[in-house]
């Protein structure tokens, strides 16, 4: 006899529970801590989420699973794969908190609003990876989802953000839409919510509903892809990137792709492994896309456009983001699909290691131009070391050996796949790719620009300006002129740099911390 009264795992779902709880906490204060003490909502965020890094270390000892129902399976469980995308979403929350110190208040972002909407994108981004039945999958994905529209569209009176906040909302609701209706196609068709249950359901599916399911799992896919910013569902990317506040546009070049590849790992993997002959050529075709169109977009951009350091980065986290469909791709067609899924992970947590630390010093700088980069080494030598060594690992090139190891991962997915042609592909976009991020790295090194000479007369102090004492006034103001202060570094936002760089530089000196995961049985 089913009983609807089931005991919870606390211990199991903490980390997605504290970063909740710790959201409302702040809400709440937000209401009495006069302005002045607007501050302290940061440091509490950072605790909290702090704590829910903490909490994974009890999960290490074993798989543990809770909300089950008798002869379905579980709805949460937390196994290596959950505890290891809860790591990478925390971890990328947490830095993407102390990158945001210094936005939310030299922007004027509202303080408690800010906080709240943040955890609660990482609170449901913590409890995807842990969803083992469809309705927990959604409810997580629209939790992650739902507060990023406010964190763009945050900056009020500014037209640039509405509009990416509008893109974004628009695209991402149609796109929800089609997923809830493929979702319901394959209830309909196997008559269950739980991933491993619809396993077994589908590869023994009634022959009348077997088109009701085919397309199921179709539209479905349609929906994760868009979370990815997989080609052709990217287009809401650059405008979204540039229009948002800079640490949350780092948030979503990482946590916002690791919800989403972490929900198609299950559906692909967990719930259709009787349908790899469906999702498998649509995701290799997805994958060849994705990486080029991305690297052939951010190899166009424009050095001297506006905010083009940021739609670098954004076209490079779409090209990114192929790489990491080529493993998951390959899942279909192995008899080892956790190996698989291993290489995607290993790619996904060097890849946010290095693009938070990119995105941070582009944020230590000032997000402009390329062509502002150029000459930072003989301004900020510690800066522009950083900024090459993420661009390297990124390429995949030396010293940046976290990125070469990682790309020989997804070649590795590939190749024991079968798809010779796919690992073609990615090695002529990694070949692409490096022409634009070593076009970058050398502007970090190269002469600065010459300091204007022939400045207008118009631009400097203005005779008429001064009281006719002749050229002696002019001399004794220049003079009496203050010293421009040094600028200040933000601790948290050097903090954040730091950080990233030790996670890349450790994964660099010991890669296997990461290829480690190709090689352990996720589920």
């Amino acid at each position: 006899m089913t009983t609807l009264v089931q005991s919870v795992d606390w211990l199991a779902i903490a980390p997605p529970a504290l970063t909740a709880l710790v959201a409302l906490a702040l809400l709440v204060a937000d209401l009495f801590l006069p302005e002045a003490r607007k501050p302290l909502l940061g440091l509490g965020a950072v605790a909290g989420l702090a704590l829910a890094l903490l909490s994974l270390l009890p999960l290490l000892d074993g798989d543990r699973a809770t909300f089950c129902v008798d002869g379905a399976g579980c709805g949460y469980r937390a196994d290596h794969f959950a505890l290891t995308v809860q790591l990478l979403v925390l971890g990328g929350a947490l830095l993407t908190a102390l990158l945001s110190f210094t936005a939310v208040r030299e922007q004027r972002l509202p303080a408690g609003e800010y906080w709240f909407l943040l955890l609660s994108s990482a609170a449901g981004a913590a409890l995807l990876p842990a969803a083992r039945d469809l309705a927990t999958l959604i409810v997580a994905l629209e939790v992650a989802t739902l507060p990023s529209f406010a964190l763009v569209g945050l900056r009020h009176g500014e037209r640039r953000s509405a509009e990416a906040a509008l893109k974004f909302f628009l695209s991402s609701v149609t796109a929800t839409a089609v997923t809830l209706l493929g979702t319901a196609f394959v209830y309909a068709s196997t008559g269950s919510v739980h991933l491993d249950a619809i396993a077994a359901a589908l590869g023994d599916v009634d022959p009348q509903l077997r088109t009701l399911a085919r397309v199921g799992v179709v539209l479905t896919l349609v929906g994760f892809a868009f979370k990815t910013a997989a080609v052709p569902f990217h287009f809401w990317v650059p405008d979204t990137y540039t229009g948002a506040p800079l640490p949350v546009a780092a948030y979503l070049s990482v946590v916002g792709k690791a919800v989403g590849f972490s929900g198609l790992a299950l559906v692909t993997v967990r719930a259709f492994p009787s349908y790899g002959n469906v999702w498998g050529p649509a995701l290799a075709v997805l994958a060849a896309l994705t990486m080029t169109i991305g690297n052939a977009a951010a190899l166009r951009q424009d050095p001297t456009r506006p905010s083009s350091a940021v739609r670098l980065l954004a076209w490079s986290s779409v090209g990114q983001a192929g790489y990491l469909l080529v493993p998951l791709a390959s899942a279909a067609y192995t008899d080892r699909p956790e190996h698989a899924l291993g290489a995607t992970l290993a790619y996904a947590l060097m890849y946010a290691a290095v693009n938070l630390g990119s995105f941070a010093a582009v944020a230590l700088l000032g997000p402009g131009r390329l062509a502002d980069f150029r000459g930072l080494y003989a301004r900020k030598p510690a800066l522009a070391l950083l900024l090459a060594f993420f661009l390297l690992c990124l390429a995949g090139l030396p010293p940046g050996l976290a990125g070469l190891f990682a790309k020989l991962a997804v070649f590795d997915a590939a190749i024991d796949a079968g798809l010779g042609w796919l690992a073609v592909v990615t090695a002529v976009n990694v070949a692409i790719a490096l022409v634009y991020y070593l076009r970058w790295t050398a502007t970090l090194f190269r002469a600065p620009p010459e300091p204007a000479t022939d400045a207008p007369a118009t631009d400097a102090p203005a005779a008429r300006d001064l009281p006719a004492a002749g050229a002696g006034t002019v001399t004794a103001v220049r003079e009496k002129a203050p010293a421009e202060a040094p600028p200040r570094r933000p601790l948290a936002l050097v903090t954040a740099l730091v950080l990233c760089g030790l996670l890349a530089v450790a994964l660099s000196a010991a890669p296997q911390l990461i290829l480690r995961l190709a090689d352990t049985r996720l589920f």
